[in-house]
């Protein structure tokens, strides 16, 4: 029992990755109709916007000490941080908690991002096949992770957590285990809980607000919404924007978790494909679901019990489970009757 529980929560973190990731993919498909390869490279840029604030907030300048010396007689250098010269010890927190302070940058950052990619490339694409949405999306991505590359080099870049979030959480002794038996890491357990929080309000969000209700509507018959006066274009312009903002935060939160690199939103970008197709094209429920149930399959799949038994099985496990729910039910789990059919 404790080895599944401890699977269960190993696969809670990716897990969360994947739906969130998927959630975004969702919102554009839904409202506009696009399959849009170039997501994961939304991903990306938001795990690269901590990157951002963590060398922006670790800014030093170097002053050569009157007193102390070097071993070789020579001034000894010292480092004093900007921020910490500006806002003395609050600096110093700052620096500490760069991750979740890069959400203000993201926030901007990835809106304008989607609404520039949506009204720059995108838009021309609408009537075009998927054929042809995939191939311009999936150039986008690699345009934009090579230019990544140059900015901030091939090699990952380590997001540390704050330090107060650095230890484990024993789990295991809140249930009625033996102490260290069940330990996770206080990082990925927000991580959850912040991946709940965005879920939660997106979902709040087109169910009880105004402009959510009429996105629902134009996504189940745009034409209808269109003659009713309403400008569903603009709406599905922010929607896009939206859906970049839930994956970059999913990107800035998950930097501690997997160090940022230029290749991280194409190696997530195939599984939440798959993911999506899992739970449903087009179905927002479906994406969430099928994201935390991949991800906790993919858990126990990487146990060396498993492994032993079917050696590489943890690669494969997604896409195989993809293969049984589509030749089983081939609108997904939660797909809607017509999505991507003639």
């Amino acid at each position: 029992m404790d080895a599944v529980l401890l699977q269960i929560l190993n696969g809670l973190d990716k897990g969360s990755a994947y739906a969130l990731i998927a959630l975004g993919l969702t919102l554009i498909f839904g409202t506009l109709g696009v399959v849009n390869f170039a997501h994961g490279a939304l991903f990306m840029i938001g795990a690269f916007c901590a990157v951002v604030v963590q060398k922006t907030l670790t800014l030093s300048k170097v002053v050569l000490s009157e007193t102390e010396k070097t071993p070789w007689g020579t001034p000894k250098e010292i480092h004093t941080y900007y921020v910490q010269e500006w806002f003395g010890d609050f600096g110093l927190v700052l620096q500490d908690y760069s991750v979740p302070v890069a959400i203000l940058l993201a926030l901007p950052v990835m809106l304008l991002a989607g609404i520039a990619m949506e009204r720059g490339l995108i838009k021309h694409f609408y009537k075009r096949p998927h054929a042809d949405q995939i191939l311009v999306t999936f150039g986008l991505a690699i345009v934009l992770q090579e230019i990544v590359k140059a900015l901030f080099g091939a090699n990952p870049i380590p997001q540390p957590a704050p330090q107060a979030l650095q230890g484990a959480l024993d789990v295991g002794t809140m249930i009625g285990f033996d102490p260290g038996v069940i330990v996770y890491p206080y990082w990925r357990f927000i991580y959850f809980v912040f991946a709940a929080a965005v879920v939660s309000a997106v979902f709040a969000f087109l169910q009880y607000t105004t402009f959510g209700m009429v996105v629902r509507a134009g996504m189940a018959d745009r034409e209808t919404v269109g003659l009713l006066g309403i400008n569903i274009d603009k709406r599905f312009t922010a929607m896009f924007g939206f859906a970049a903002v839930v994956t970059g935060l999913a990107g800035v939160m998950y930097a501690p978790i997997l160090s940022p690199d230029y290749h991280m939103g194409m190696d997530f970008l195939v599984l939440c494909f798959v993911v999506v197709v899992v739970g449903g094209m087009g179905s927002l429920p479906g994406a969430v679901a099928a994201g935390f149930l991949l991800g906790v399959l993919q858990s126990f799949a990487a146990m060396n019990e498993v492994k032993a038994i079917l050696p590489g099985i943890d690669q494969i496990i997604i896409y195989l489970v993809a293969v049984v729910i589509l030749l089983t039910r081939p609108r997904g789990l939660m797909g809607r009757k017509g999505v991507m059919e003639d």
